[in-house]
């Protein structure tokens, strides 16, 4: 029993160091294109089902080389037409696990994440803006990329996220090209 108490602070100790090896915040930017599907919405004809400029603002902390906690920031869709205007939006947090596959956390790598979003689906026809659809799902995503070096790299991702209220379901599929530092 002594001996254990006498190694459990030595075990935390060195797992708390071999944590901070490789460890890092970061921030990524990402630009592409999303696709959104769902019902229909009053002054976008039948269905809704269409392709929109996206960006995302991701930041984070990598507690080792491979796993890190991260929010985001995403805008999804922003169109109007006539009288209407649509706009989507997501901010979230989750986890993300990542494998190099060069030397010294260099190289290609390969990625994944998920967590909870919390999306907004704002409508406005005419004078009438408070329709607002607010949910709280899961997000998931992959990842591929080049890292430069331990502090930079370039990465093509894919995400999809979904907000659904008062029985309307959006669906949103994201391909974005991102930039990541990490300090």
């Amino acid at each position: 029993m002594n001996k254990l108490v006498f190694l459990a602070p030595l075990l935390l100790a060195s797992g708390t160091a071999l944590a901070a090896e490789g460890a890092h915040a970061f921030v990524r930017v990402e630009a592409g294109r999303s696709h959104q599907s769902s019902a229909s919405v009053q002054g976008f004809g039948q269905s809704l089902g269409d392709n929109d400029n996206t960006y995302s603002l991701r930041g984070g902390y990598f507690f080792n080389p491979h796993f890190a906690a991260e929010a985001f920031y995403s805008n999804l869709y922003d169109k109007s037409q006539d009288n209407a205007s649509l706009k989507g939006t997501a901010a979230g947090l989750g986890v993300v696990g990542k494998y190099n596959f060069g030397p010294d956390m260099n190289g290609w790598f390969v990625d994944a994440r998920t967590g909870a979003l919390w999306g907004k689906i704002d409508a406005k026809v005419g004078n009438i803006d408070d329709n607002s659809l607010n949910s709280v799902k899961p997000y998931v995503g992959i990842g591929g990329g080049y890292d430069f070096t331990t502090n930079m790299g370039v990465s093509l991702n894919w995400d999809w996220q979904k907000a659904a209220d008062k029985g309307v379901s959006v669906d949103s599929q994201t391909l974005t090209a991102g930039f990541e530092y990490r300090f």
